[in-house]
């Protein structure tokens, strides 16, 4: 692993942009913004709101125990049923006793996360405008975790190829930073083909990095998978050994953000980033400008995956024809690229796999490029709290929506029938009867379904 003397020189507060962190006792500290950025299980937590943020994977984890603990007890309830068959109950007997053991089985791997840290309450996020993706769980890439350390070994090594072939005739890392590496295992192959001095794995998942730490280390853990379409019964929740060898020297893992990178600039000769330029919240040139920053003059860019883009703005969702042209605008030569299928996600345990079409590219830096402001993840009118909330389409179409249902609501009187409620929305010039009969039997079936789920627990 890198020392915290090694580290030091590469790290800048996420905060402030610039100020060195120094090493204290139990935290990385930084003078100008005076706030500690915690050491998690060994591994610096450098999120720019560091309480505030692991309070909110805390309660994400809290919210994922609730729901392990939940299945439980709904398959409990099934298994009530004396007519179940002999395989339906051993299916769900199977099911709810999987479910109870990775309930621990996550407790326990996440403990660094659930003790020892003061929680933050929401005005920290306003401040600096800056909380995790609401769109990202802490289980959302769950699965990885699997295909990194037990089943993946095709998919992992042809990625591995298609970086090393695209790198070829260059220079090999020396000090290479890996964004977005989720559970770490490509990370780690990189690390230890390239006999890099220095290797840096950072994502933003405390899930997904406490894994990594444990794998780096040469740990073994005993986790569950879940496959999303089961081959057979006790496909249902399989309980996988995760391991592997201790890495060579050098490797360090780093809970912290792409979008507030904490790192001084010019501290790497190579930045990798795989899956990761199409999913990240922001225009990709500021994505791209944020890399310049990282990489030494020469330094290499080196992208991996699918660039399927799926921005809100379309503008946004670039092709591979605008991201040629996004990366040289953005300080860079003209990307090398290189596109081949591989193996995607294919558990032995699932019917789920396919085969997945990637983009490898490598594009050297050339000059420097003006930086983005920080990424604000919350506008004025939510930080401060004195701007007029906007009329944004969504919330006009949310205003129409919420009126229309309190009205359908309103007619529940325990007398009228769904041909009476459509007859009233035709007398109101909402939709006609033949129109309005269906869409409120949809609109109750919905309703029922989740009153039904909310007693199963």
């Amino acid at each position: 692993m890198i020392t915290d003397a090694d580290l030091a020189p590469l790290l800048a507060c996420p905060r402030c942009d610039r100020t060195p962190l120094t090493r204290k006792a139990d935290a990385w500290h930084c003078g100008a913004c005076r706030v500690d950025f915690p050491v998690l299980d060994g591994m610096p937590c450098l999120f720019a709101t560091p309480g505030a943020t692991l309070g909110e994977w805390r309660g994400r984890l809290h919210a994922e125990l609730r729901r392990l603990q939940q299945d439980a007890k709904r398959l409990d309830s099934a298994l009530a049923d004396t007519a179940l068959g002999a395989l339906t109950r051993r299916r769900l007997e199977h099911r709810r006793d999987a479910s109870r053991a990775h309930h621990d089985q996550l407790r326990d791997l996440l403990e660094p996360l659930l003790g020892g840290h003061p929680a933050a309450g929401a005005e920290t996020y306003l401040a600096l405008r800056t909380r995790p993706a609401l769109d990202q769980g802490l289980t959302t890439y769950y699965a990885n975790a699997h295909r990194d350390w037990c089943w993946g070994d095709e998919e992992n090594r042809l990625s591995v190829e298609l970086i090393e072939r695209i790198v070829a005739a260059h220079s090999r890392p020396r000090r290479m930073l890996v964004l977005g590496c989720g559970a770490g295992r490509l990370a780690r192959d990189l690390h230890e083909l390239f006999g890099c001095e220095a290797t840096v794995a950072l994502d933003f998942n405390p899930l997904l990095m406490l894994i990594a730490a444990r794998m780096f280390r040469g740990d073994a853990l005993s986790l569950h998978e879940f496959p999303i379409a089961p081959r057979t019964l006790e496909d249902q929740a399989v309980e996988r050994t995760l391991r592997a060898q201790p890495a060579r020297p050098g490797l360090l893992p780093v809970l912290g953000d792409a979008l507030r990178p904490p790192f001084a600039a010019g501290s790497f000769d190579t930045v990798v980033t795989p899956w990761l330029l199409d999913i990240l919240p922001e225009a990709p040139a500021a994505t791209a400008a944020r890399i310049n920053r990282l990489l030494e003059p020469e330094g290499q860019w080196i992208g991996f995956g699918s660039l399927s883009f799926s921005h809100a703005d379309p503008a946004l969702c670039l092709s591979l024809e605008e991201t040629e042209a996004m990366i040289e605008t953005s300080g860079f030569d003209k990307p090398e690229i290189i596109e081949a299928e591989i193996p995607y996600m294919c558990s032995p345990a699932s019917r789920h796999g396919r085969r997945e079409e990637v983009v490898t590219f490598r594009a050297a830096r050339r000059h420097d490029v003006a930086q983005p402001e920080r990424h604000v993840a919350l506008p004025d009118w939510l930080v401060t709290g004195k701007d007029p909330v906007p009329m944004l389409p969504h919330f006009q179409m949310q205003t129409l929506t919420s009126r229309v249902q309190l009205f359908i609501l309103s007619l529940i009187d325990g007398k009228r029938t769904l041909a009476d409620m459509a007859s009233t929305m035709e007398a109101q010039q909402l939709m006609t009867r033949a129109e309005a009969e269906p869409a409120l039997r949809s609109f109750f079936e919905r309703l029922y379904e989740e009153s039904r789920q909310e007693r199963r627990f």
